[in-house]
């Protein structure tokens, strides 16, 4: 089990928030990780994209599923972790360090006070159901995963 920051949000789709001023840093839970397995893709918005909370943004592949990662909080994205794209498997061995996705500039800092502070919320405690369970969507092998598995091999 990773351990688990105590200063992230986080939304009901297992994306996790660390803000800062008016930058917040966005990646998802160990639990979601988890969940995809083996991470061999990994696409992101561009910089200087405009992102609405809940608005999908990226995309997460694994060996056998695929997920859309939706924003959390609204903005502007101003960095991207190029790390993470290069070396998909970052996702799954640091999910709440090098292997988080994007910063973005809040356009509505207000919107961090939507997203919950329970650490349960990262896949840990009681406090699990099946409304918080993150789902990856099944998928025949795209062609980026494909693509990602031969460029490991």
């Amino acid at each position: 089990m990773t351990n688990i920051p105590s200063d992230l949000r986080y939304a009901r789709t297992h994306e996790w928030v660390r803000a800062s001023g008016d930058t917040a840093t966005v990646g998802i839970t160990d639990h979601a990780q988890h969940e995809l397995t083996d991470v061999v893709f990994v696409e992101l918005p561009a910089v200087g994209g405009l992102v609405k909370a809940g608005e999908a943004c990226a995309v997460v592949e694994s060996v056998k599923t695929a997920s859309d990662i939706y924003s959390p909080v609204s903005g502007q994205i101003v960095e991207v972790n190029q790390a993470a794209v290069d070396n998909p498997a970052l996702v799954n061995s640091e999910p709440y360090g090098s292997g988080w996705f994007y910063k973005i500039k809040l356009s509505n800092p207000a919107e961090l006070n939507n997203l919950l502070a329970n650490r349960a919320r990262a896949g840990l405690g009681a406090n699990r159901n099946k409304h918080n369970r993150f789902r990856p969507h099944r998928f025949k092998k795209s062609s980026h995963a494909i693509n990602a598995a031969c460029r490991r091999a």
